[in-house]
Parts: C-alpha cells; sequence; structure tokens
C-alpha cells in the first residue's frame, strides 16, 4: 500500500512578532528529521505543505529535492482569531506570551469552538474538518507511493481522530502532544486509509539529538 507520511511543522517563533517563522531549533530539528528520513532510504515522490512560512521552511530545511505542491487545507486552525474572537477582540496579552496560560486557553478556546461557540471566529469548526479532509483526499489521490506532507498540529490531531472516529475531546488530546517535527504515517489505497503511526520521533532517538525534541 502507499504510504502518507505528515510532518508537523519544527518549532516556530512564540512569542516574536513574526510566530509563522521557523526558530533556529525549528531549523535543526528539520535538517535532523530529513537527515534520519533520507538514512532510511524514504524518499519521497510527491511533497506538499500548507501555505504557511514555518510549514515551507520546514520542507525546505528537509533538504530533499523537486518542486512542492500548496494546499492551504493542511493550514492550522488560525489559534490567534480564535482567541481574540474569544475573548470580543482582544486576548489578554499573557494568553498570547505565556506558555502555561496560552495552551490552557487552547484547550478551552478548542472545546468551545468544536461545540459552535465562538461564531464570530473567521473558520468555523466544521469547515476546518472539511478543508482538512479535502486536503487528505487530494494527496492520495494522485498514485504517488510515498507522500511527503507538513502540516501543522491541528490537522494532524483532526486527521488521526478522523481516521480512528475519535471523539472531539481526544482530537484537543492529540493536539497538545504533537511534538515538533514528528512524523504521523498512513496507508492508504483507492478504498482504504489507515493509521499506522502517530507522533514519532525517529530524528530525536540518540543522545546528541534529544535535546531537540520540543512540544510547541
Amino acid at each position: 500500500m502507499a504510504e502518507l507520511l505528515i510532518v508537523r511543522h519544527g518549532q516556530a517563533s512564540f512569542g516574536a512578532d513574526n510566530y509563522d517563522d521557523l526558530s533556529d531549533l525549528g531549523r535543526q530539528q528539520s535538517r535532523a528529521l530529513g537527515d534520519t528520513l533520507r538514512g532510511l532510504d524514504w524518499i519521497p515522490d510527491r511533497m506538499i505543505t500548507g501555505s504557511l512560512m514555518r510549514q515551507k521552511q520546514t520542507l525546505e530545511e528537509m533538504g530533499f529535492d523537486g518542486t512542492a505542491e500548496e494546499h492551504a487545507g493542511w493550514n492550522e486552525y488560525d489559534f490567534h482569531d480564535l482567541l481574540h474572537s474569544r475573548f470580543g477582540g482582544q486576548a489578554p496579552r499573557d494568553v498570547i506570551t505565556d506558555r502555561k496560560t496560552h495552551f490552557r486557553a487552547l484547550k478551552e478556546t478548542l472545546a468551545e469552538w468544536q461545540r459552535g461557540g465562538i461564531a464570530q471566529a473567521r473558520e468555523s469548526w466544521e469547515a476546518f474538518c472539511n478543508r482538512v479532509e479535502q486536503a487528505r483526499q487530494e494527496a492520495v489521490s494522485s498514485g504517488a507511493e510515498r507522500v511527503l506532507v507538513v502540516s501543522s498540529g491541528g490537522a494532524i490531531a483532526r486527521l488521526v481522530a478522523a481516521s480512528l472516529t475519535l471523539p472531539n475531546d481526544q482530537m484537543i488530546a492529540l493536539n497538545l502532544q504533537i511534538k515538533n517535527t514528528s512524523t504521523s504515517r498512513f496507508v492508504f489505497s483507492k478504498e482504504k486509509f489507515f493509521l499506522h503511526e502517530f507522533n514519532s520521533v525517529p530524528h530525536f532517538h540518540n543522545q546528541e539529538r534529544a535535546a531537540l525534541m520540543t512540544y510547541s
């Protein structure tokens, strides 16, 4: 069966003016993953990213030859928009800049969004789910045997949850544990689509690189 390997982007620049930019550590993580995949002789014959800079930079740092396609269905949900919408137009500063406060607010905001709340947000939960599914269908439709996608934690968690028919609260739990540059592997044919591996980081499984692992 063919394989769809979905990578979460490397560490972005949390708290910076431009979050959508890999940190130096995020670039190291991406290069380590590319080296490991080549060492395993896993070379993609199709590559896709969302339209976000951090996704494109991750693939660039991985160092594979060829031109990637772009599909915005693989983009992350706009969490800043969700937060600001939830708080009436402007989220408190510590929700944006303090990691502990940020991730507590993330859980609460996603749960409210899934229940149909935050109606003023630019994207509904249903629309998010539909675009991730459309991106999945397009990625597995070309006849390629090894498809590499660089996406984001929310989209990956949604796809995993949907493939296992998990409830929405489990999608949130999955989202919060996805490591930067981790891989989630699916196998597929025209009729079937299965999760084979989730949140794997073989490129960090040695003493030298273990310190590179991050979750945000």
